[in-house]
C-alpha cells in the first residue's frame, strides 16, 4: 500500500469540514475552490499547474490509484488518507470513488481570451443544467475549440454536477465565466469571430451553410437554455441563426448533442479551409 499519511484523517477535522462545504456555490465562491471527484478529474487536476490543493483518498484507492496519488504529492498538493465514511461525506456523488480533490478556480479572463484570437468558441448564455454545461464543455474541448465563455446568466462552471460531467476538461481549455451575453458577443466580433445562435427555429440550415463554404472562418457558437432555446434579443445580436436539421422524426436535439454537432461541422470546416484553431496562433 501506499504511505501517503500517518493516520486516517478525523472526520472532525477542520480540512474535512471545508472540503465538504464546498458542495454549496456560496463557499466555493468566497474560497475560489472546487471539487474534483475520481480518478480521471484527479489526474487531470495533478497535472495542471498550480492547481490541485488537496486530496483525500481512502487506502483502497490511494493503492489503486498509487500514480495518482504520487502526482498529486509531486504537484505539491497535501494528501490526506480518509476512511470511507469521510471520503462519502466530501464527496457529491451517489457511488464515490475514493478520490475527492481540491482545487483552485481555473477560469480566465475574457480579454485574455479574445488576446488569443480565437477560432472556435463555444458560448453557454442561459444554461441552468450543470450537467449539460459541463457535457458542453467536454464536446468543446474534443472538437478542439480554443475557449467556452459562460454568460452571467448561466449555471456555475464549478458545480459538482458541472465538473463531473466535463470528464476533466475543465482542466483543458480556457473557460470565462460571468461574462454579459452583450460583452461577449461584442468581444468576440471586434476580434474577428463570426457569432452563430444555435436554435431549433433558425432560419438557416446547418447543412446549407457547409455546403455554402460559409463556416471555415473564425466562429462562435452561441447555444441557450435547456427549455426555452435563446431569447429574441439575444438571437438578434448574432450574425446568424442556425438550426440543426432534422432528417428523421425526432421532435428535436438536446443542448449537448446540438453542440456538439455544431461544433464538430465548424471544426470540420475549419480544418478544410485549412486554418488552425490553436489559440496560439500570431
Amino acid at each position: 500500500m501506499v504511505s501517503v499519511g500517518p493516520e486516517l484523517i478525523s472526520p472532525r477535522s477542520a480540512r474535512v469540514s471545508a472540503a465538504r462545504r464546498l458542495a454549496k456555490r456560496n463557499f466555493r465562491g468566497k474560497e475560489r475552490l472546487f471539487l474534483a471527484e475520481g480518478p480521471q478529474a484527479v489526474r487531470e487536476a495533478a497535472g495542471h499547474r498550480d492547481t490541485l490543493v488537496e486530496l483525500f483518498t481512502t487506502p483502497e484507492a490511494a493503492e489503486r490509484y498509487a500514480d495518482i496519488v504520487g502526482a498529486a504529492r509531486d504537484a505539491g498538493a497535501r494528501v490526506h488518507l480518509a476512511s470511507d465514511e469521510v471520503v462519502a461525506d466530501i464527496s457529491t456523488t451517489v457511488t464515490p470513488q475514493g478520490l475527492v480533490g481540491v482545487c483552485r478556480f481555473l477560469d480566465t479572463p475574457f480579454e485574455e481570451i479574445l488576446a488569443a484570437r480565437p477560432r472556435l468558441v463555444a458560448v453557454l448564455a442561459h444554461v441552468r443544467d450543470p450537467g449539460n454545461a459541463g457535457t458542453v464543455l467536454r464536446c468543446a474541448d474534443a472538437a478542439g475549440a480554443d475557449a467556452v465563455v459562460l454568460t452571467d446568466a448561466s449555471v456555475d462552471l464549478y458545480n459538482p454536477k458541472a465538473v463531473r460531467a466535463s470528464v476533466g476538461s475543465h482542466f483543458h481549455l480556457p473557460v470565462a465565466v460571468g461574462v454579459p451575453v452583450e460583452r461577449a458577443v461584442s468581444g468576440l466580433r471586434d476580434a474577428g469571430v463570426r457569432l452563430l445562435a444555435a436554435d431549433g427555429a433558425g432560419d438557416r440550415d446547418l447543412d446549407e451553410e457547409l455546403d455554402k463554404g460559409t463556416m471555415g472562418g473564425p466562429t462562435a457558437w452561441i447555444f441557450g437554455n435547456e427549455a426555452w432555446g435563446l431569447p429574441e434579443e439575444t438571437r438578434a445580436l448574432a450574425d446568424a441563426v442556425v438550426r440543426v436539421p432534422i432528417h428523421g422524426k425526432a421532435e428535436s436535439l438536446n443542448l449537448a448533442t446540438a453542440a456538439a454537432v455544431c461544433l464538430y461541422a465548424s471544426a470540420r470546416a475549419q480544418r478544410a479551409a485549412g486554418g488552425s484553431r490553436s489559440v496560439t496562433e500570431s
